[in-house]
């Protein structure tokens, strides 16, 4: 029988496996008490698994308010990694149901003082019923014509208070750049000084000029966020002026709106993760961004942001590689899909990080974003272009930035104004 199998970090007072069963038990066919139906025979078939329980030893306090301890013996609150497995027929092949068995009533149990939901395996059958990236990597280069390389990108700014004109405004000074990538910021969708229905064919005409004057067509991300019927209605408008890609923005719409659109969409899906911090920032409550992306993979988008080194936010630069490294791994053994979506490097991204990102990640698979980093080159945004391909070829070459600053200047001011 085909089974799912979710691994997590827990923290307890109980005994370990005592712990682990407690929440295997409410994630499957038990509750606090035997019940006349849970026979012998259902459990076998229905109950969930502990397939491995790791002891990570004592820690000192509770993570978390509220937990409980053992009414008998002495209570030592320990740490543990332990991974367990259900059925596929519990919930079948539904995300959102998926999510309430392996995410449900879990951080509310007493007996536990922090638990965090680190990875997931699951079968490919899931692919009968979710269609997963319809572009990917392959075909995000495909579209923008870029290859051998990160495809490079930036964000409209400022995020919110540009008419539809002044934004396409600023899309057309930032194409002549040179950029490959452009997106609207997660606040701007369908406000009432900058209407979708206005911004996007702006912003389309433009990028259809560009490409009829220059052969280069700059994929740009107009965000569609709203209700079911309005995504799908936006997407179509962009579909109708020759756009590439939508973008929405995940935590808000949810699993099942994403696979409703992915079912119609004719253009990549950018997935934006804003809202992450609240499921990813403690160590105690929460879930890996590696577990996370899995499911809206399945779900269809085509890219997703995983932060970017030395960001401005709090997530280390150990974190965002394993997230972008989860990107771009399969998530089935052929012949079935790899369903491999493409990382979005951003927030606070020059030339500085390029090296390093390339290092760590091993792969030019990647959108590079920067804002400032482009915008606010003191010779301009198409020299803060160039200072970030000049980067990128140096970290490729593994040759130290500053060596091959010395012959570019674009890189050379880059680092001069950018700090260290």
């Amino acid at each position: 029988m085909e089974r799912i199998v979710a691994r997590y970090w827990m923290e307890t007072a109980f005994p370990v496996e005592e712990a682990a069963a407690t929440i295997a038990g409410e994630q499957s066919t038990g509750t606090f008490v035997a019940v006349p139906g849970e026979t012998q025979a259902l459990r076998e078939r229905y109950a969930a698994r502990m397939e491995r329980v790791q002891d990570l030893g004592p820690v000192a306090q509770a993570s978390l308010p509220g937990s409980g301890l053992p009414r008998h013996g002495k209570a030592e609150r320990r740490a543990a990694e332990i991974e367990l497995s259900w059925p596929l027929e519990n919930m079948g092949t539904s995300l959102p149901n998926l999510l309430a068995t392996v995410a449900g009533n879990l951080w509310e149990l007493k007996a536990l003082s922090g638990l965090r939901l680190l990875d997931l395996s699951l079968p490919a059958a899931f692919l009968d019923r979710y269609q997963g990236p319809q572009f990917g990597v392959a075909g995000t280069r495909s579209l923008t014509g870029v290859y051998d390389r990160p495809i490079l990108g930036t964000i409209l700014k400022p995020s919110v208070g540009m008419s539809a004109a002044e934004t396409a405004a600023q899309v057309r000074m930032l194409a002549e750049a040179g950029v490959d990538f452009i997106k609207d910021d997660e606040l701007q969708a369908d406000g009432p000084h900058c209407p979708f229905a206005e911004r996007a064919p702006a912003v389309l005409q433009v990028l259809e000029q560009h490409a009829r004057r220059t052969g280069k067509r700059v994929m740009y991300a107009a965000n569609i966020t709203g209700e079911v019927d309005e995504m799908l209605a936006r997407h179509d408008l962009v579909v109708q002026h020759g756009g590439t890609c939508v973008m929405v923005s995940m935590n808000s719409i949810g699993l099942p709106a994403m696979k409703v659109l992915r079912a119609h969409a004719k253009v990549a899906i950018h997935g934006h993760r804003n809202g992450w911090g609240l499921l990813g920032r403690s160590p105690a409550p929460g879930m890996s961004f590696v577990a996370f992306q899995k499911l809206w993979r399945l779900a269809g988008i085509d890219h997703t942001h995983v932060n970017g080194l030395s960001n401005k936010f709090c997530e280390p630069d150990d974190s965002v590689i394993a997230s972008a490294r989860a990107c771009l791994t399969p998530m089935f053994a052929p012949p079935h899909p790899g369903c491999e979506v493409v990382p979005v490097f951003s927030s606070g991204q020059t030339a500085r990080q390029a090296p390093a990102t390339f290092a760590a990640l091993g792969s030019t698979d990647l959108i590079f974003a920067a804002g400032g980093g482009i915008l606010g080159h003191p010779a301009g945004p198409a020299a803060g272009v160039r200072s970030l391909q000049q980067a990128w070829e140096a970290a490729v070459l593994q040759i130290p930035l500053a060596k091959y600053a010395e012959s570019h200047g674009e890189l050379r001011v880059s680092l001069e104004s950018f700090g260290g």
